[in-house]
């Protein structure tokens, strides 16, 4: 690859994050007030076949972070993201540590960097999250546990499920009155 095709792919990643992140400002539906629902937590969920059942949270950090690119049994990791919404945030505070500017910063850093072997999945709904770690081996995302299903697995994290008491990933959003 020349430095002028280098240049270019640069230039346009560099457009495209511009873009996509004006275009994802916002796009969470506003909240009415502050008040938490209770019980909803965040199942980090990956393909039925990967051998995982457990992670620290620790690890779960790093996989997220791209610090680990493979799963034990050698298949690429594959990361999974809602495109806006409550466990969108969630994700984005309690295991990345980082606002939606933050994380796309981070991703435009790892990509110009070259960190970034493979860029996140961004999707849709929890429908097609779903569908997506199914199909996808070496996939790992992450769903409300009232939307987790047979086709993919929960993985606990520090030995723990969505519905155990001490669970850390607690989907703080406002209830609708």
């Amino acid at each position: 690859m020349t430095v002028k095709t280098a240049r270019a792919i640069t230039i346009f990643v560099a457009m495209f994050f511009a873009v996509l992140r004006s275009q994802t400002a916002g796009a969470a539906p506003p909240s009415s007030d502050g008040h938490r629902q209770p019980g909803q937590s965040l199942a980090i969920v990956v393909n039925c076949s990967n051998p995982i059942t457990n992670l620290s949270f620790s690890e779960l950090r790093k996989i997220f972070l791209g610090e680990r690119n493979h799963w034990p049994n050698g298949r690429r990791i594959v990361i999974a993201m809602l495109d806006y919404g409550p466990e969108r945030r969630t994700a984005l505070r309690l295991v990345y540590r980082m606002d939606e500017d933050g994380y796309q910063d981070h991703s435009l850093r790892g990509m110009f960097r070259g960190d970034a072997f493979v860029a996140e999945k961004t999707l849709a709904s929890p429908v097609i999250m779903r569908r997506f770690v199914f199909n996808a081996p070496g996939a790992i995302g992450y769903l409300r546990a009232s939307d987790v299903d047979d086709s993919v697995k929960v993985v606990r994290i520090d030995g723990l499920l969505p519905k155990d008491k001490d669970y850390r990933l607690q989907i703080d959003e406002p209830t609708v009155k």
